[in-house]
């Protein structure tokens, strides 16, 4: 890489005062003694402890030792490499970087992605500006079908791409643009009779790097006579490479930091309709599978090293070419040492399509009720077979055993083991001296059975006969009350438990036979589509996986409520809590356990030790919050 010259550096930083490039995230207040202070955007806290110190052009936090100077705050704040940094504090400032290196020519590669950026972003304000005129009404509807209202459309700089053969063209002209910059940035291309634009009649969007320069565009087909494909995004260019490039990456980029999660779908509409609905953390590639580069990008923002660092779910379709797709993932997945999950909707349905038809709190719930890939990946070579018969059972091991041995975290393929040994309703020891017997044979191609015989949910149950095997939960079980207590309110009364039950993956649920109440709840739309009475029984009863569960729906449809006095929205509330909370002892219980393998004075101790503290502080809110009202 182009090293830039230390002169250029300097005049940069002398030219970017820090209190204002930081006075834009954070606001500052006089701390006397010639320095700034405000609250750390790089961790939370209550008292400000993060300082400015202007005539040094430097910062610290007093609570997480982060400091530097102004190009370190932008690297930090915006997840860039040291040139990045510099070059886009150099575009604000007005600075013309020079660059060192022997044998190119970096200072005129310099100049040229400066001037394909301006095009870029002249064109990306021209498409805007064209969404709103009586030609691009057809994309205007577009977005109104999907849901997207301007706001949305003006929020992800979606716009329009007029359909005459050079109109935008003619407008980056009149703004000084040459045909080569055009052509060599992909905006335009040679026509019989000169240069024509590259997207004529489409809706676009605009496609940014994580620094938030728009690089290319990504153009959706909207009429019936354009021969082009349904969607073409911007052709390679010194500025755009697509396998490098994550849309939606400038948007979600400090909230996959902050949250440590990547969310990653197929399309633009998917993009939208995840943040509008508060999955934040959403990205997707442009138009090529997700691959190394991609893993590159997410990993400076997951801050992921040789340990767990957050988590990316990879949403697919339900269909066949959306398991291939998570066949695929668990391919490339032992490269990427964040854990990875899979979200798969039952009924195919992508984010935009999900929160068109159930709102945006189904995207949610969609995210919530990811699967390990691992777990995916077994579960998927299971679909198919018969495992009522013993031969069905032999063939699901040996289909399922290799993607166990190939799992290269040992200390993972045990317990794998023993999750498939549940699945297939085996011995332990047969399962792992199969898993054994994979890995002494190590598979030279990928095993014969990769594609599902149908789509599987990750919450589905990978044999139709399953949830037959179920016992019905005792009634009288104390330490299943609140489970119990829980679902007779989403039957009887979802008005009093309504969204917030909807935001609680089935998974949550002790017993089996009410996870699989639960998954019908969903099923069926939720709590906040029930209209209540009969109809509601009948459609949860519908989506019951067999008799039992239907026999369990009704059974919860007609018991009392166990609640003292009048049913209210008290006691509804002291429920949903109560589940949440037994949920965090869980993992509070996880991470003590945890603390007493570490060394106190060990990084991993700091860490774990301080997610103890936030969960029972967590923990407390939850109770006040159910029972603190009376």
């Amino acid at each position: 890489m182009p090293r830039i010259r230390h002169d250029d550096i300097a005049l940069v930083r002398e030219r970017a005062p820090i209190a204002d490039i930081v006075g834009e995230q954070v606001t500052l207040r006089n701390a006397g003694g010639g320095s700034l202070k405000g609250l750390c955007p790089f961790h939370d806290e209550k008292s400000p402890s993060f300082h400015v110190t202007p005539s040094k052009g430097l910062y610290f936090c007093f609570g997480c030792q982060a400091g530097g100077d102004v190009i370190d705050f932008v690297r930090r704040i915006d997840h860039l490499e040291f040139n990045e940094a510099v070059e886009k504090l150099a575009a604000r400032a007005g600075v013309q970087l020079r660059y060192e290196e022997a044998g190119v020519a970096p200072r005129r590669q310099a100049g040229e992605r400066t001037r394909l950026l301006e095009a870029h972003r002249e064109a990306a304000t021209f498409y805007v500006e064209q969404l709103s005129a009586a030609e691009a009404v057809v994309g205007r509807t577009f977005l109104d079908e999907r849901g997207f209202d301007a706001e949305a459309a003006q929020h992800f700089g979606v716009g329009f791409a007029p359909g005459g053969w050079d109109v935008l063209t003619r407008h980056l002209r009149g703004r000084g643009f040459t045909d080569r910059e055009l052509t060599v940035g992909g905006l335009a291309k040679e026509g019989p009779r000169g240069l024509i634009d590259r997207f004529r009649g489409r809706l676009v969007w605009p496609i940014r790097d994580i620094t938030g320069d728009t690089v290319g565009f990504g153009a959706r087909k909207l009429l019936d006579d354009d021969p082009g494909p349904k969607y073409l995004n911007s052709a390679e260019s010194p500025i755009y490479r697509k396998s490098q490039v994550l849309y939606g990456i400038d948007l979600a980029k400090r909230d996959i930091a902050n949250r440590r999660q990547a969310v990653i779908v197929e399309g633009y509409t998917d993009v939208m309709a995840c943040h509008l609905s508060g999955v934040t953390t959403a990205v997707a590639t442009c138009g090529t599978a997700f691959g190394e580069d991609h893993r590159k990008v997410l990993r400076r923002l997951l801050m992921d090293a040789d340990t767990f660092a957050g988590e990316v779910v990879f949403t697919f379709d339900g269909d066949a070419a959306g398991q291939k797709a998570a066949m695929r993932a668990f391919e490339d997945d032992q490269r990427f040492v964040s854990q990875t999950f899979v979200a798969v909707e039952r009924h195919g349905l992508d984010p935009c399509e999900l929160r068109q038809q159930y709102g945006g709190e189904a995207v949610v719930a969609l995210v919530d009720q990811r699967v390990p890939l691992f777990e995916f990946a077994i579960r998927s070579a299971l679909a198919g077979q018969n495992l009522e018969l013993p031969e069905g059972r032999v063939a699901a091991l040996r289909a399922a055993a290799p993607l166990v041995a190939r799992i290269r975290d040992v200390s993972l393929r045990p317990e794998y083991a023993r999750s498939l040994a549940g699945w297939l309703g085996m011995d332990v020891g047969p399962v792992l001296a199969a898993v054994n017997q994979a890995i002494r044979t190590p598979q030279r191609s990928r095993p014969a059975r990769t594609e599902p015989a149908r789509p599987v949910a990750p919450e589905e149950s990978v044999a139709p006969a399953t949830s037959a095997r179920l016992e019905r939960p005792d009634p009288r079980d104390r330490r299943l009350l609140v489970d119990r207590e829980l679902l007779k309110l989403a039957v009887q009364h979802p008005d009093l438990v309504g969204e917030a039950f909807d935001a609680i993956p089935p998974g949550s649920f002790a017993h089996p036979a009410y996870r699989a109440v639960a998954e019908a709840v969903a099923a069926a739309g939720g709590v906040e589509a029930a209209t209540g009475g009969e109809s509601w029984v009948v459609a949860v009863q519908q989506h019951a996986a067999d008799d039992v569960i239907r026999g369990l729906v009704t059974e919860l449809a007609v018991e009392p409520v166990r609640a003292d006095g009048p049913l209210e929205q008290r006691y509804a509330r002291e429920q949903l809590a109560s589940i949440r909370v037994r949920a965090v002892d869980a993992r509070i219980e996880e991470l003590r356990s945890t603390l007493q393998r570490l060394d106190p004075v060990a990084d991993e101790y700091t860490t774990v030790f301080g997610e103890l503290v936030a969960l029972e502080q967590h923990r407390r809110q939850l109770n006040d919050e159910a029972f603190g009202e009376r």
